[in-house]
C-alpha cells in the first residue's frame, strides 16, 4: 500500500478464518472493504509449513468434523480433499492400562464431562468456582479425574486452575457435534483453504500491515498502519479478544468494554508431527491415539494421508506446553520421542522428520488455539465485546454462538458480524432515503 489515505467502507483488521469470512458477506452485498493483516499470511492460527522432507504439513490448527457446516461448505465448494482421521484399533492410555480399565477411565471422564455440563452457567453456586476446584470436589476415581484433566487441558491449552468452570460449561455447551472433533483433516493442508479465500479478494487484502492504531472519528474510523491510514465509515476487529485488547485506540475504549478484552488469556499449545516410515502402530492393533493422564495436555493421534506418508501429530497443551517450550529442540524431540517409545514401542524413534510449532507466544495471536477467559467475574465479557463501540465493532471464534475456538467457530462469527455491519449500511441507506 503506498503512503497516504485511502478511504473504504469497512476495515477489517486481522485476515484469519473470521476476517476473510467477513470479507467474503461483505463483497457478496456491495460493499467496500479493506483486509489488513499483520502477517506475511492469511490464516491466523491456521497454518502450514514444509517439514524437513520438503512436504506441506499443517502446523496450526487442522481438524474439522462433517457436523460443522460452514467450514464444510467451503471445502466442497473449493474442492478440498478430506482425509478420515484413523481411529481404528485400541488407544493406549499412559502409564499402561488393560483395554478395559482404558474404556472405564475414558467413559468415567466423559461422565464427568457430561455432569458438568448439566450445570447451568449461571448457577450462583459455581460463582468463583475455578474447574479444578470443582473436580477436587468430584468423588469419581482418580483415574477419570486424571482423563478429564488431561482431555480439558489437551483441548482449550489452559490450565484447570486458571479456568472459571461457568465459562468452560458454556463453552461446551456450544460443542455440539456428536462424533469426534478430530474425524478429518484436509490433504492439501487446511491453510490452503484460507489462501484460496484470500485469492479471490485481490488486492482487498493487505498483508504485512498491522494496525497500529484505531482512531474513532466524528465521520467514521481510521486505521492507522505503518505504511499510511485506511478512513472507513466501520471498522472490524476480527482477531482474538486478547490480541485485540493490546490494540491502541484513540480515544480508549469504554471502560467496560476494555475490562471485557482484558479478560481473556490465550491458551498454550506446541504441535509437533512426526513422520515414520510406515504406520507401525497399525500392524499392533493399535488406533495411534495415545492419552496421558501423567501428564495432562499430552496427546497423539493418527495423521498418516496414505500409506507413503505414515504420521502421527503430537499435542503438548496447557501447563506442560508452557513447561517444555524452555526445552530447546534436541531436548524437546528426546522428550516427545520417549514418550512415544514408551506408549507404542521401540520403533517410535525410527522418525524420519520431526516437525514442531511452538505457538505458546505467537507475536500475533498470543497462543493457542484459543482465548479463555480467565476472569471469573466477567460473565458478561462476551456480550459486551459484541455489542462493540460502533463504529468499532468486534468478532473472533471465541464469541461464536457455535464451537468457539474452533476454525468452524471462526467463518460462523465473520459471516454473523458481517451481516450486522450490511444491515447498518441498510438501515443507514433506508433513513436517509426517507428524509431526503
Amino acid at each position: 500500500m503506498k503512503s497516504g489515505i485511502e478511504r473504504t467502507d469497512v476495515g477489517i483488521v486481522g485476515a484469519g478464518f473470521t476476517g476473510l469470512s467477513a470479507a467474503h458477506e461483505l463483497r457478496e452485498a456491495g460493499i467496500d472493504f479493506v483486509l489488513l493483516e499483520a502477517r506475511d499470511r492469511v490464516g491466523g492460527r491456521v497454518e502450514s509449513g514444509r517439514n524437513g522432507l520438503g512436504e506441506w504439513i499443517d502446523s496450526g490448527g487442522q481438524f474439522l468434523c462433517e457436523e460443522m457446516p460452514e467450514l464444510m461448505g467451503l471445502l466442497q465448494a473449493r474442492g478440498k480433499t478430506l482425509v478420515e482421521t484413523y481411529v481404528y484399533g485400541e488407544f493406549v492410555t499412559q502409564p499402561w492400562m488393560s483395554a478395559q480399565q482404558a474404556d472405564r477411565t475414558y467413559f468415567g471422564s466423559m461422565a464427568i464431562r457430561d455432569r458438568m455440563n448439566m450445570i447451568a452457567p449461571d448457577d450462583p453456586g459455581i460463582a468463583g468456582l475455578t474447574v479444578a476446584a470443582w473436580l477436587e470436589r468430584q468423588t469419581d476415581p482418580d483415574e477419570a479425574k486424571a482423563a478429564f484433566r488431561s482431555m480439558i487441558e489437551g483441548l482449550w491449552c489452559q490450565g484447570l486452575e486458571e479456568l472459571p468452570l461457568w465459562h468452560l460449561i458454556d463453552n461446551d455447551r456450544r460443542i455440539t457435534n456428536e462424533g469426534s472433533e478430530l474425524q478429518y483433516f484436509v490433504r492439501e493442508t487446511m491453510q490452503s483453504l484460507a489462501d484460496d479465500l484470500a485469492n479471490d479478494l485481490g488486492d482487498r487484502v493487505r498483508l504485512s500491515t498491522p494496525v497500529e492504531t484505531i482512531e474513532h472519528r466524528p465521520e467514521g474510523v481510521r486505521l492507522v498502519t505503518a505504511t499510511g491510514s485506511i478512513e472507513a465509515r466501520m471498522a472490524l476487529v476480527a482477531v482474538p479478544p486478547m490480541t485485540a485488547s493490546k490494540l491502541d485506540f484513540a480515544p480508549p475504549l469504554p471502560a467496560g468494554l476494555g475490562r471485557a478484552l482484558g479478560a481473556w488469556q490465550s491458551g498454550a499449545v506446541i504441535k509437533a508431527l512426526v513422520r515414520y516410515p510406515s504406520a507401525f502402530w497399525r500392524d499392533k492393533g493399535l488406533s495411534g491415539v495415545v492419552m496421558w493422564r501423567d501428564l495432562p495436555g499430552l496427546f497423539a493421534c493418527d495423521v498418516s494421508k496414505d500409506s507413503d506418508h505414515a504420521a502421527l501429530v503430537v499435542f503438548v497443551g496447557g501447563p506442560l506446553a508452557l513447561r517444555w517450550r524452555e526445552l530447546g529442540d534436541a531436548a524437546l524431540r528426546a522428550e516427545v520421542t520417549t514418550r512415544l517409545e514408551d506408549a507404542l514401542g521401540m520403533e517410535a524413534a525410527n522418525m524420519l522428520d520431526f516437525s514442531y510449532r511452538d505457538w505458546t507466544d505467537d507475536r500475533w495471536s498470543g497462543g493457542g488455539y484459543s482465548d479463555l477467559i480467565v476472569d471469573a467475574t466477567a460473565t458478561g465479557a462476551e456480550r459486551i465485546i459484541l455489542a462493540g463501540a460502533p463504529p468499532v465493532h468486534f468478532a473472533a471464534s471465541e464469541l461464536s454462538p457455535s464451537f468457539p475456538g474452533y476454525i468452524e467457530g471462526a467463518v460462523a462469527a465473520g459471516g454473523i458480524a458481517a451481516r450486522k455491519i450490511i444491515q447498518g449500511f441498510q438501515s443507514a441507506i433506508a433513513t436517509s432515503a426517507s428524509g431526503s
